[in-house]
């Protein structure tokens, strides 16, 4: 069994909230859009950890992290990209990774900013996407997933709510 913590869209804010939801798995999965060097080490030092760059990542994070991340945990086949667009309307490069190199059992995604998890039946794939837990963007709740991997059972998945979304300053709202 493996337990996860999924999350994106930090845009280099890493709420404190997340050590705490995340203490007791076993890895951390970052959907993009890390923000910064420092997030991505902070997310490094913490937990294992699984990481793809998001459209705002500058080039340092670029090299240090893929576009398309592929593996298998357990029983389970990952695919990981930050944009991908949605269940039955693809980004391009993410529907053309799908095409080329196949479907996995479950596909992790992030940029819209808003949390879903739902059964793709077109490719057969749970699709999970954390939402964003930073401070910039349009969302207003802060929102992270935890869920378990055991064998080829994906199970006990939880989205998580973190607050609204506040700047640096958490006095003010965005």
């Amino acid at each position: 069994m493996k337990r996860i913590g999924l999350l994106s869209d930090t845009h280099g804010f890493l709420d404190p909230k997340i050590w705490d939801y995340f203490a007791d798995v076993d890895e951390v999965w970052h959907a993009g859009d890390i923000g910064d060097l420092p997030t991505l080490e902070a997310l490094e030092k913490f937990k294992p950890l699984r990481v793809v760059y998001g459209n705002i990542d500058d080039h340092r994070l670029r090299a240090a992290c893929k576009e398309f991340l592929r593996f298998k945990i357990e029983d389970v086949h990952v695919l990981m990209t930050h944009i991908a667009g949605r269940p039955g309307k693809y980004a391009k490069p993410a529907l053309a990774e799908l095409l080329q190199n196949g479907a996995p059992q479950l596909f992790i995604c992030g940029h819209s900013h808003i949390a879903l998890a739902q059964f793709d039946k077109r490719f057969n794939m749970l699709w999970l996407n954390p939402g964003a837990c930073g401070y910039k963007g349009f969302h207003q709740v802060k929102t992270i997933f935890r869920f378990q991997i055991t064998g080829a059972k994906i199970h006990d998945l939880e989205c998580i709510e973190l607050g609204a979304r506040v700047s640096k300053n958490p006095d003010t709202l965005v």
